[in-house]
């Protein structure tokens, strides 16, 4: 069963520097229907203008995953790390029993970014974050593991949280095919494809239930992440 979030249906902020699509409530964003799915808390599609970007603020028991699509994007926090994640990486961070941290876009162009957090499944545990660097494959035939509660996955950056986070480019009439063991979460961060006969563009989001995997066919060169979860 898939239930279809268009981009231009998402929830929009825009504060000059920023401008902020939001999948569910957030902020000034308020919608009922719209206050999560399964685990996924928050998926906010963000714009960061050049030398801007979030002062320092705090966050406790959550798992929160930057995924950069363009740009970059510079982290700081109350734990003395500091690092810059570039375009087609990913940080993590799990905000435990309390950090205070700042992202700012110090690059000459703008950032694009997808800021994701899931519900812990442990509380107030020791607050940490990493970054990392992963392979950029030509020819990709499947979504790669990027994110993983699962400790034995080791390639993966860890969270505290019952969820995976795969991602991938495909190139024009490739076709992929993505296992769904209980439910999932689609984005396609670029391009154009068919899910089932349905066409989805950039931006869009798909909530995935009662189905075992899903099947997409590539209209356009594309970028897309999915987010497997717990029912």
């Amino acid at each position: 069963m898939y239930n279809v979030i268009k981009f231009e249906n998402l929830g929009h902020n825009r504060f000059g520097w920023l401008d902020a699509r939001h999948h569910f409530s957030f902020g000034r964003y308020y919608n009922p229907d719209r206050m999560g799915f399964k685990d996924l808390r928050v998926i906010n599609d963000d714009i960061v203008a050049a030398n801007t970007g979030f002062d320092p603020h705090p966050h406790d028991n959550m798992e929160i995953i930057t995924y950069v699509r363009k740009g970059a994007i510079t982290h700081k926090d109350s734990m003395g790390n500091e690092g810059r994640t570039a375009a087609g990486d990913i940080q993590v961070m799990s905000a435990g029993t309390g950090v205070t941290h700042s992202e700012y876009n110090l690059e000459d162009e703008e950032t694009k970014l997808y800021q994701i957090w899931i519900m812990p499944n442990e509380q107030d545990v020791a607050p940490r974050w990493e970054a990392k660097s992963f392979p950029k494959q030509e020819g990709q035939t499947e979504l790669s593991l990027l994110v993983s509660g699962d400790k034995n996955d080791s390639d993966a950056l860890f969270i505290h949280a019952d969820a995976k986070i795969y991602g991938g480019v495909f190139k024009e009439g490739q076709t992929v095919t993505h296992p769904i063991p209980e439910a999932g979460y689609l984005l396609v961060s670029s391009g154009e494809v068919s899910l089932d006969g349905q066409t989805l563009q950039a931006g869009d989001g798909v909530e995935i239930t009662k189905t075992d995997h899903i099947t997409l066919a590539m209209l356009s060169d594309a970028e897309i992440l999915v987010i497997n979860l717990k029912n």
